[in-house]
């Protein structure tokens, strides 16, 4: 999503904090169907593999403000992942009021943001102090590779390695992020399979139900069939 840099000078500060600290931009989620639907993908590929670990709090197209203040920033990441703050129902992400910036960002890149991505972004996160920040190249056709990672070192970020396999390893996270024929995969190194969402992981589970039982009526049948055949003897 875009930035809002706010450094105007406000001759007061507004009654209403909401006034300060809007709960929306304004603009769509995405520029266009294909980003909104990998951007949802992604959250809800991050919330099934974090589903366990409620001290993690997973959002996307949230305002998030850097300082308390009219000189505040406002940011709204595609996706943030943040520890040890709690799973609950937020409507901005206040810096100050959390105690800590989110450990992950990442943004799904579009002709319209990625300069921005690229630029403002980098700097910006690497001083609110983002441990991670990625992006991905939706259209694959702005940034310089489809997926890039960037990891802070001394207060400043550095473009993250590919892997022996041509992924990015968020040591945040402790995924690797690959680019696929369809997209954009998500692999766990330490359950060594790729991350679905839950409704994907349900499916599976459901069609190898499925499949086992159709395998177990096929044996029952052969046993069956060979019991008659000795009958018949």
């Amino acid at each position: 999503m875009e930035s809002y840099p706010n450094v105007r000078q406000m001759p007061y500060a507004p009654t209403e904090t909401s006034d300060l600290y809007p709960e929306s931009d304004g603009k769509p989620m995405a520029d266009t169907d294909l980003h909104i639907e990998w951007i949802i993908w992604l959250r809800q590929v991050l919330e099934g593999h974090f589903v366990d670990r409620p001290e993690v709090y997973i959002s996307g197209n949230i305002m998030m403000y850097d300082i308390e203040g009219p000189l505040r920033t406002a940011v709204s990441p595609d996706i943030l992942v943040s520890f040890r703050i709690g799973r609950k129902q937020r409507r901005t992400y206040k810096v100050w009021e959390e105690g800590k910036a989110p450990d992950f960002v990442m943004e799904f890149s579009s002709k319209r943001t990625y300069r921005n991505d690229l630029d403002w972004k980098v700097t910006h996160y690497a001083s609110m102090g983002i441990p991670e920040y990625f992006l991905y190249d939706v259209d694959r056709r702005y940034l310089p590779k489809p997926l890039m990672g960037f990891r802070l070192v001394e207060n400043t970020y550095v473009e993250i390695p590919s892997d022996v396999d041509g992924g990015l390893c968020s040591e945040v996270l402790n995924l690797n992020f690959h680019i696929r024929d369809d997209g954009l995969g998500v692999y766990d190194p330490v359950d060594g399979k790729w991350v679905q969402t839950p409704a994907d992981a349900a499916t599976e589970r459901a069609e190898q139900a499925e499949e086992r039982a159709e395998q177990a009526e096929a044996e029952n049948q052969r046993l069956r069939e060979e019991i008659e055949r000795l009958k018949a003897r």
